[in-house]
């Protein structure tokens, strides 16, 4: 009984307060993070009530929160119902996504000078993923760089606006998907566990498969990783002179790479041989570089296919190539001379003569 009657007294203080003291500061504020868009516009403006402005003119699911109205689109994916009319583009290299929250007063009276706050939230769509791999050395020690979690955050400048007819307010904020990036190494082919480093590889375990791969975590369903290039060197130098590349152009660049998975899912994948860079110093690292795209599956097709033929058959750039040298154990030359060499000789020998005669 006493909650209901602090609820019917909220009520009805509400109603004697009467409508809100019109605010006519043209702000708004714009938070744009890998997944969710919060937008915030000071209480009250000119006049409009929470519950009277609506989200893309569709969702009435704005909060009152410090002096602020606040709407939030939790999944920039339209088949999320919260999208509310959300619009989004892709100029290369970025994604724009656009939405605005306006007055709709269905009254017949309209007392309160219409308002119109657009905003939008743009992306890049391609990134440069990087890491320590490990030690070229006799004992290989695996190293992971953790990319920072903390998200994006711009705020919105004062827009000056004429005041005539529907108020406008604009303003366009930058976002990354960057913090969700990481590039990972992983126990085996099935890409369940990721490798804690460090790890060690031993020398005589130089040519033993490495799985790795990079994952976006906390975006949306609709964007798919793609690996478009990836090459390893001996710096941390994106464009270092002495590389070696992996995959090219969504590719595996020969047949000892396999690339599992690229465009599919959150995650692309792929296997390499454990290897060594000639003429480096034997303490100096190996740096794994990735160029990766962040994909758009509701605009575009996403998985990468390869036609296997084209792979070439030998692998390019500075791999450390092992020279085996395989020796018999003969008594004496003539133990070692086959018959047919003998033959092959002969009839070298005879051809030559008739040939000088």
């Amino acid at each position: 009984m006493l909650t209901l009657a602090i609820y019917l007294l909220v009520i009805l203080a509400r109603g004697l307060a009467g409508p809100c003291i019109p605010n006519k500061a043209d702000v708004i504020l714009v938070y744009c993070y890998p997944k969710t868009i919060i937008t915030r516009i000071p209480e009250c403006p000119y006049g409009w009530e929470v519950n009277q402005l609506a989200l893309g003119g569709i969702c009435y699911n704005g909060i009152h929160d410090s002096g602020y109205y606040q709407f939030t689109i939790p999944d920039l994916s339209p088949k999320n119902k919260s999208y509310c009319g959300t619009q989004s583009e892709f100029k290369n290299p970025l994604y724009h996504f656009y939405n605005s929250i306006v007055s709709n007063d269905s009254s017949v009276i309209v007392k309160s000078q219409p308002v119109n706050y657009s905003f939008s939230c743009s992306y890049n769509a391609n990134y440069l993923v990087n890491q320590a791999a490990f030690d070229q050395r006799y004992v290989l020690f695996w190293e992971c760089l953790t990319l920072s979690s903390s998200p994006h955050l711009t705020h919105a400048e004062i827009c000056p606006v004429p005041r005539v007819a529907t108020v406008h307010v604009k303003n366009g904020s930058s976002g990354s998907f960057e913090s969700q990036l990481s590039l990972n190494f992983y126990s085996n082919a099935k890409f369940s566990s990721i490798k804690e480093a460090p790890f060690v590889v031993e020398t005589s375990e130089i040519g033993s498969d490495i799985f790795a791969g990079v994952e976006a975590k906390g975006l949306s369903d609709r964007f798919k990783v793609v690996l478009n290039n990836c090459w390893a060197t001996p710096s941390s130098e994106y464009f270092y002179q002495i590389h070696w590349p992996l995959i090219t152009k969504g590719c595996a660049t020969d047949y000892s790479i396999l690339v599992h998975e690229n465009g599919k899912t959150n995650r692309a994948t792929f296997q390499f041989n454990a290897f060594r860079f000639r003429n480096i110093p034997k303490l100096s690292k190996v740096w794994l570089h990735c160029e990766t795209h962040i994909c758009d599956s509701e605009k575009f097709s996403c998985p990468v296919t390869c036609d296997k033929r084209k792979q070439r058959a030998e692998q390019t750039g500075g791999v450390l190539v092992a020279e085996i040298t395989v020796r018999s154990k003969c008594r004496g030359w003539w133990a070692c001379v086959s018959l047919a060499d003998i033959i092959f000789h002969l009839l070298f020998v005879i051809g030559f003569c008739a040939v000088l005669l």
